[in-house]
């Protein structure tokens, strides 16, 4: 009993430790994974704890099972939405990117560790992958947000280029053991397989399990772990049909996270823990594996490797890739230093021991001090690159609290508040007049911290505190009604300058030809500005009112009734 009680005091003592970690990472701006990383290592056999764990096989399981975890909540969390600005580039970045980054980077690895072709394709392939959902943290923590075809493209790489890594490495290590004997057909077919099984698999498993979270009537608890039971379940089953688990995996999150579905806010919340649970264990368990002195020897060598895939392979598969989608040069030097590497990398690193190849331990240490040096050079950098690049935004959404309704049968209404500022557009307004929009519905007012009687009036003073049920398309027209402009005037003014007067009228064609942006898909070119403009603000808008496209800035500067009659255009400096 006095063992089990130790294992389970100094298990849940790293678990609290590693969370509190995270507020320092905040603080000194570290990746998160180093700092699990670091506690791993302090925790192993040449560290504090002198800890020994040296079973790759465990560990392979682990890592396996803790990244389908994190790759269905990563599916949950995506929008299909940023699918019509993202999806093109990122599925390129995560086929074709991971290839051109992979052979360039064997190709140094060969005349830096003096390696054979197959085995320097080999370490390509395995550092091959970027684990970019590992940064938005970083950028969120430090309050920015990125322009959404960026973000778009790396949220949806980071959750789809790992499968195309994996096949990589496992069809070289294959033919590294003299199970393939050239690269030909059989390969091309076991690739078509996995990444058809995994897709075929994942969206149907994902329809299959939405269908059975609505379709029982369940404990509340139950459901979050229904949904993970069933992701997990799309994992396994496609890999024992011989295809890719990680892609059905993800897909079958994507799947699940946007349909409308029972208990939707538990089960969102529930995996998120989840995913944090799966991130610490897999990044202590694998500072554990490490042993720090095997990697002197042959830190000199692989920092040749990290470097030139830094600086060099990952740059020119990015530059290569997006050159046909029009990405303006600074959205793809931000891409490109974003591929930051993690986890796989050093799972993959696994493989080679597990199969039991002849010098597998250089590939596992080789690809450790890739992702050690990935994340101190470029962690630590991320989120200042966005700001010198000019790509961060204000957050889009103002309101200070919002919850999700989980009401059976009914639309997917929140509940949102907005604390009114002494810079609010709201402020000293009647409430009872504002112009809200046809979903939303004022709930209650609080004044320090008491709700307010219809009697007492309704004129919103500053600090009041406005309770509100809306639907989630309508909340960024909340945002302007009660949210100032966010963001210091002078970010505006590195962005915009010039401003120009147009009338309502003018087509959208013309706008597009004239200052050279794409419209979105499914505009008409021949409709007019004014038109376009109320559809975006919902019929609804105001003298003053902004929309950003592409690299302009419109401002309604003079309306005639409901008709917008004057706008005024910024032009973005690139």
């Amino acid at each position: 009993m006095d063992f089990t009680s130790q294992v389970i005091f100094f298990g849940s003592l790293l678990l609290l430790v590693s969370v509190m970690a995270s507020v320092i990472s905040n603080r000194i701006g570290a990746p998160l994974l180093l700092v699990f990383l670091v506690i791993g290592m302090l925790l192993g056999e040449e560290g504090l704890g002198g800890l020994h764990f040296d079973d790759f096989q465990t560990a392979h399981l682990i890592g396996s099972l803790a990244l389908a975890v994190i790759l269905f909540d990563g599916g949950l969390r995506t929008r299909t939405s940023s699918f019509r600005v993202g999806l093109r580039p990122a599925v390129v970045l995560a086929t074709v990117g991971v290839v051109i980054t992979g052979g360039l980077t064997g190709l140094v690895a060969r005349y830096a560790l003096g390696l054979g072709w197959l085995e320097a394709a080999l370490i390509g392939a395995i550092v091959g992958s970027t684990d970019a959902a590992a940064v938005f943290s970083l950028l969120h923590s430090k309050g920015l947000e990125l322009k959404q075809r960026v973000a778009a493209t790396l949220e949806i790489e980071s959750g789809s280029n790992d499968p195309m890594a994996i096949f990589l490495t496992v069809a070289l290590i294959e033919l590294l053991m003299g199970q393939h004997t050239s690269i030909g057909w059989g390969m091309a077919l076991e690739f078509v397989q996995q990444m058809g099984l995994g897709a075929l698999i994942g969206v149907l498993g994902g329809f299959l399990l939405a269908y059975t979270i609505n379709g029982l009537s369940l404990t509340p608890g139950l459901y979050p772990l229904l949904a993970l039971g069933g992701g997990l379940a799309v994992f396994g089953a496609t890999g024992v049909a011989g295809g890719s688990g990680f892609l059905a995996v993800y897909l079958a999150g994507l799947v699940v996270g946007n349909r409308r579905i029972q208990a939707a806010q538990n089960i969102q919340r529930f995996n998120d823990g989840m995913a944090w649970l799966s991130q610490i264990t897999m990044f202590v368990m694998l500072g554990v594996l490490v042993t720090p002195s095997e990697l002197l020897p042959v830190a000199p060598k692989a920092a040749i490797v990290g470097l030139a895939l830094i600086l060099v392979a990952r740059p020119l598969a990015v530059f290569t890739c997006l050159a046909p989608f029009r990405f303006p040069w600074r959205e793809q030097l931000f891409i490109a230093w974003v591929g930051l590497r993690g986890a796989v990398p050093i799972i993959l690193g696994i493989f080679p021991l597990v199969a039991g190849l002849a010098g597998a331990e250089q590939f596992f240490n080789v690809a450790f001090f890739v992702v050690l040096l990935s994340l101190v050079v470029q962690g630590w950098t991320i989120a200042p690159a966005a700001r010198l690049l000019g790509l961060e935004l204000p957050p889009d959404s103002g309101q200070t609290e919002r919850v999700e309704l989980d009401v059976p049968q009914q639309a997917d209404y929140e509940f949102v508040s907005y604390r009114v500022k002494s810079d609010s557009p709201a402020l000293f307004k009647p409430l009872h007049k504002l112009r809200l929009p046809d979903s939303a519905q004022v709930l209650t007012l609080f004044r320090e911290g008491a709700p307010v009687r219809k009697e007492d009036g309704d004129i919103l003073q500053p600090g009041d505190q406005v309770y509100l049920l809306s639907l989630p398309d309508d909340l960024p027209l909340l945002d302007r009604m009660f949210v100032a402009p966010a963001g210091p005037a002078y970010l505006e003014e590195q962005r915009f300058f010039g401003e120009f007067t147009l009338d309502g009228e003018t087509r959208l064609g013309d706008l597009a030809a004239v200052y050279g942006f794409n419209l979105p898909p499914g505009v008409d070119p021949g409709q007019s500005l004014d038109e376009y403009l109320l559809h975006l603000f919902r019929g609804k808008a105001v003298v003053g009112d902004r929309v950003r496209l592409d690299h302009l800035q419109f401002t309604v500067r003079e309306m005639e009734g409901n008709r917008i009659l004057k706008v005024g255009l910024k032009l973005g400096r690139g």
